[in-house]
C-alpha cells in the first residue's frame, strides 16, 4: 500500500481527494490536513510516500511547503490555477491537477505516483515506447502523447522545448533539456545547431547553411554540426 497525505484548506476539496484515495485500491490514507503548517507537524512524526497537496492556501502555500521539505515524499499538487503548472514541474511533481477534476484524472495521478515507487516501472521524461514509437511528454497541468515520427523540428529555449508536430498549429511547450530529448530521439533525427533538433525525413531543402523545412520555416545549420550534417547529406546524394 502506498501512503499517502492529504492537504488543502477547503473542506470539501478535502474531502473529495479523502473520497479519491479511498476509491484506489493500492492507495491508503494516512491523514488529512487543512493547511501546509498542519501538514508539516504531521510529517515531523509520520511518514508517507506521497502528497495530494493543494497550492493556494493560507499562511504557507502548497509550492512553498514542498519545497521547504529536506526529503520530500512524492507530490501531486491541485489547484484552480493552471499558472502554476510549470513551477509545480521544477520541483519535480508527478502530475498537476487542475480543479475541479475528476475520479479519471485522479486515477492517473495515483497510477503515475506508484510507478514511480515500483522500481520496474521507473523512467524519466520523455517516456520511450519502443513498440509504438511514442513519447510522453509533460506541458502545463498535462501528459500528452506524440508520435515521433510526426515531429517535425524541436527548438530549444533556456531549459524549455518547443516540439513542432505536423499538422498541429501551434508547438508543445515542456520543461526539458536537449540533451535529454536527443537521447530519447532515434537515428533519423539529427541536431544541427545549439538549439534546434531536426527530423531528417521533414527537410524539404537545404539551401546553404539553411534547412527549410517549408515555405515558412528555415532553420540554421551551427557552425559546429555542419561536418556531421554534411556526411548526412553525402550519404543520400545523387548527382556529381
Amino acid at each position: 500500500m502506498i501512503r499517502c497525505l492529504a492537504i488543502d484548506d477547503e473542506p470539501l476539496a478535502l474531502q473529495q481527494l479523502v473520497t479519491y484515495i479511498g476509491k484506489i485500491p493500492f492507495l491508503e490514507l494516512a491523514a488529512q490536513c487543512q493547511s501546509a503548517l498542519e501538514a508539516r507537524k504531521f510529517l515531523e512524526q509520520e511518514t508517507v510516500d506521497a502528497i495530494f497537496c493543494d497550492i493556494n492556501m493560507p499562511d504557507l502555500n502548497g509550492m512553498e511547503f514542498v519545497k521547504s521539505l529536506q526529503a520530500p515524499p512524492l507530490v501531486v499538487f491541485t489547484t484552480a490555477y493552471s499558472e502554476y503548472a510549470v513551477e509545480g514541474f521544477k520541483v519535480n511533481a508527478v502530475d498537476y491537477l487542475l480543479k475541479p477534476f475528476g475520479l479519471q484524472d485522479f486515477q492517473r495521478a495515483a497510477n503515475r505516483i506508484k510507478e514511480r515507487i515500483e522500481p520496474s516501472a521507473n523512467s524519466q521524461q520523455p517516456i520511450a515506447n519502443s513498440q509504438d514509437d511514442t513519447i510522453f511528454v509533460k506541458t502545463e497541468y498535462r501528459i500528452v502523447k506524440v508520435t515521433i515520427a510526426d515531429i517535425r523540428y524541436i527548438e530549444g529555449m533556456s531549459e524549455y522545448l518547443k516540439i513542432y508536430i505536423e499538422g498541429e498549429p501551434k508547438p508543445i511547450i515542456t520543461l526539458l533539456s536537449m540533451k535529454k530529448m536527443e537521447e530519447k530521439l532515434p537515428e533519423f533525427f539529427m541536431r544541427i545547431h545549439r538549439s534546434y533538433i531536426v527530423n531528417l525525413t521533414k527537410i524539404q531543402e537545404v539551401n546553404k547553411n539553411r534547412i527549410i523545412m517549408d515555405a515558412d520555416t528555415y532553420l540554421p545549420i551551427g557552425d559546429n554540426y555542419k561536418e556531421a550534417f554534411q556526411r548526412y547529406l553525402d550519404t543520400k546524394f545523387l548527382g556529381k
